[in-house]
């Protein structure tokens, strides 16, 4: 069965000086103020899209390795993955870092790297950034 998850962005003034807060509204999970200097600078306390779409993107992809290695019959103990999504303003997003470390009994060290390209490859939030270059470095812990 198909699931939808909802969120939404209130925004308040002009691009450069204007605020806004995404709400996600499916979990309630949270309120996040955004800023077009905390997407384009620092962060302040403030998050960004691109934030946002990595956290997105490296929890899928945990979730997508985890079961191509437990269908491999190797299920991990421990799956840690960092996105780092580069912006850079005028140009957009410009690519994306998976970072991969996981403790799996059974596997070694080429199994784990076979199957994170394929969990890069094939987790929905990849699928849906394809116009986006992602890279991936993935070790054993």
């Amino acid at each position: 069965m198909a699931t939808t998850r909802n969120a939404h962005t209130e925004w308040e003034g002009d691009l450069l000086k204007g605020i806004g807060e995404a709400t996600l509204d499916s979990s309630g999970a949270g309120r996040f103020p955004v800023t077009w200097a905390s997407r384009a600078e620092e962060p302040q306390g403030r998050t960004s899209p691109e934030e946002l779409i990595a956290a997105a993107h490296s929890s899928c992809f945990s979730m997508a390795l985890a079961n191509t290695l437990t269908q491999a019959g190797t299920p991990p103990t421990t799956i840690t993955t960092n996105a780092a999504v580069t912006f850079q303003p005028g140009t957009g997003i410009t690519g994306i870092h998976l970072t991969v470390e996981g403790r799996v009994p059974g596997a070694d060290e080429s199994a784990f790297r076979a199957a994170a390209e394929d969990a890069k490859t094939n987790c929905p939030v990849s699928q849906a950034l394809t116009g986006t270059t992602i890279s991936l470095t993935a070790a054993l812990a």
